[in-house]
């Protein structure tokens, strides 16, 4: 172990003072190659202005020594100067050793201006002039990763992957399983989740990996995944939603309430979890409970349509029609329209014998699902008892364009003929 090490070491241990005062008195006896080291120690320390002082020295020296240009372009990012870190980076010249880290960071501070394409320009430029570097593979597939591009991320994350040298404090293996499940290739991305979960049970990696899981079907493993989650970070809301579904798909009916109810504690404010604690317990036959969480919802938002809709069918299914009459008038004073309320009112004030009101809630939408075999037949029948025989005819006949071979339909016509 050199001096340097030692020092870094007695910081590490708590000696942080004592450290400093030593870096300081080796600074003043020691060579240029030793005081690029201690600069370098103070940058990784936080101390940003003794670094730069250091270098600032060094550059007067050797003012075409590329590596010296890379560490001062660092510290003046961490200093917030990009504009002039990017000054001192194109200065560094091709044949220089440090041309290719002197890529990697304008990429970053290009990417950091929105500037992608250039980013994109000088990562491809150092994988033309190193092509087997690992480094530079992995710069370009967390690149793509990161825009998005997820196709184009793989082969450079794989590339990463399989190389032999490790890059440091790097799980390549769940950067390319996030990119395989993100590009929907979800038997691909479990395998290296399960490799890379080996040596890095993070939050994100747990929570992919039980997402892909829960993708391919396999509710046994995403459960397993995203109950360590939970164990691990009880805070992580995006967990609650697919947690619930699979305990829901493995017929732990009980377990995915609780779960969408704690969910709720953690995130008051997503509807998703109210709407879908409202299906699961009408599914448990608890009507009451399933209705009091989706006018939670309603009430959260008026917008939410798959709590309103859910609601309204319930209504519809249970015969509640002075509820769900008051539903989409209530939904009329938030101005929420939509034809499909439309219609849930007009079955309403039809079952409620508002004739008059019914008809032109049907007429209203009549055009909108003039294709709809549910539709014809309910305003068909409305029309019949409302007595309209001539119309309901031609809605029959709708019908039976689309069911030529409904035979109780066919029966009603003839008769009605």
């Amino acid at each position: 172990m050199n001096v340097i090490e030692k020092v870094i070491q007695d910081i590490e241990n708590g000696s942080v003072e004592e450290g400093l005062r030593e870096l300081a008195k080796m600074e003043k006896q020691a060579d240029h190659q030793m005081k690029y080291d201690i600069a370098e120690v103070y940058h990784g320390l936080g101390h940003i202005d003794k670094a730069k002082k250091i270098i600032d020295e060094l550059l007067m020296l050797y003012p075409d020594e590329g590596s010296l240009y890379a560490l001062a372009a660092e510290l003046l990012i961490d200093l917030d100067q990009e504009d002039e870190a990017i000054e001192l980076l194109l200065e560094i010249k091709e044949s220089d050793p440090a041309f290719l880290q002197a890529q990697l960071l304008l990429a970053d501070l290009y990417q950091m201006q929105s500037l992608d394409e250039v980013a994109e320009q000088k990562l491809l430029l150092a994988a033309q002039k190193a092509p087997n570097e690992t480094i530079i593979s992995y710069g370009l597939g967390e690149f793509y990763l990161e825009r998005g591009d997820y196709i184009k991320s793989i082969p450079y994350l794989k590339k990463a992957v399989h190389a032999t040298e490790a890059i440091p404090n790097v799980q390549v293996e769940l950067l390319l399983a996030e990119a395989y499940s993100a590009s929907g290739q979800f038997e691909d991305a479990l395998s290296y989740y399960k490799e890379g979960i080996k040596n890095r049970a993070e939050p994100n990696a747990l929570f992919g990996y039980g997402f892909t899981a829960y993708q391919v079907g396999d509710m046994i493993l995403a459960i397993e995944q995203l109950e360590s989650l939970l164990s691990l970070d009880s805070d992580y809301s995006s967990l609650y939603p697919y947690l619930a579904k699979a305990y829901e798909a493995e017929g732990r009916l009980d377990d995915a309430l609780e779960t969408l109810e704690n969910g709720i504690k953690v995130d008051e404010y997503n509807e998703q979890l109210y709407v879908h604690a409202g299906k699961l317990s009408f599914k448990r036959q608890n009507p009451d409970e399933g209705e009091l969480f989706l006018r939670k919802v309603i009430a959260l938002n008026p917008s939410n349509v798959d709590a309103v809709q859910t609601l309204a069918a319930y209504f519809k299914h249970n015969s509640l029609f002075e509820e769900l009459l008051d539903l989409m008038t209530h939904m009329r004073e938030f101005s929420e329209e939509d034809t499909l309320y439309t219609w849930y009112e007009a079955t309403a004030l039809k079952e409620l014998d508002e004739f008059e009101e019914a008809y032109k809630c049907y007429t209203e939408i009549e055009l909108h699902f003039q294709e709809d075999i549910d539709f014809l037949e309910e305003y068909g029948y409305f029309l019949l008892e409302f007595g309209m025989r001539e119309e309901a005819k031609k809605k029959f006949q709708q019908y039976l364009t689309f069911q030529p071979d409904h035979a109780v339909m066919i029966e009603l016509l003839e008769s009605l003929d």
